[in-house]
């Protein structure tokens, strides 16, 4: 699951960041309306955190150009206003919930995860590609059924399936970096970090005898295909 956290407020969003840690959710962060709408032009997310109140902008702004553009993505509002008109306003744009600050964050993470269990549940719950079989849910993997499990470290299942939904074009090293890690790439001094995992995941899917193959498209990226 990836999320993508709008939020200007040093603190909260320092908070916000230790929670998505805390449960194990790959994030991007966004702490003004431009850098949010950046990060919802180049990628989607499973739920979006997103304050109303923000520098350059407004959240509900943001939301109507969201789902203008015709993006999924779930959408829980952040707001220090406690009014009806703005929840309605919220919800009649696209969100799916709205939190009235303050919060905790157990309740924050019960409704994320409700709202990806809705969105889960409106496809096919298990995602089938060559013999792999995918439980989203669970972040599950097996080979011909889930029975014959492959274990996965998060970031190897976060690019195994960021492949797969991806499975028909070359994804470049610095978009799956980006996805995987977000913000945090540009501390790193090259993609070893990445070759890492990826040699990984082809060795252990090679072991569990999947009928998949990464290929390293020199000079562009990754794509992965059935065999």
């Amino acid at each position: 699951m990836k999320l993508l956290i709008v939020e200007d407020e040093p603190q909260l969003l320092k908070s916000l960041e230790e929670f998505a840690d805390d449960e194990g959710f790959l994030y991007d962060t966004a702490s003004n309306f431009r850098e949010g709408m950046e990060r919802i032009g180049l990628y989607n997310y499973d739920c979006i955190v997103l304050d109303i109140n923000l520098p350059d902008g407004s959240g509900f702004d943001l939301l109507e150009r969201l789902y203008k553009e015709g993006k999924t993505d779930g959408v829980i509002i952040l707001s220090a206003r406690n009014s009806l008109d703005d929840k309605l306003k919220g919800l009649g744009l696209g969100a799916d919930d709205y939190l009235t600050k303050p919060f905790y964050f157990s309740e924050l993470n019960a409704r994320i995860k409700a709202i990806i269990r809705r969105k889960q549940f409106k496809t096919n719950k298990l995602v089938r590609f060559a013999n792999l079989v995918i439980e989203p849910d669970q972040y599950l993997v097996g080979v011909n059924d889930l029975e014959n499990l492959i274990s996965f470290t998060k970031k190897e299942y976060a690019i195994l399936t960021h492949l797969i939904n991806n499975h028909k074009r070359v994804i470049s090293k610095v978009s799956l970096a980006e996805y995987i890690w977000g913000d945090y790439v540009d501390e790193a001094q090259s993609f070893d970090f990445l070759f890492s995992q990826i040699r990984n995941l082809k060795r252990k899917l090679k072991d569990a005898g999947a009928q998949v193959e990464i290929n390293n498209i020199y000079g562009v990226g990754y794509q992965i295909q059935a065999l």
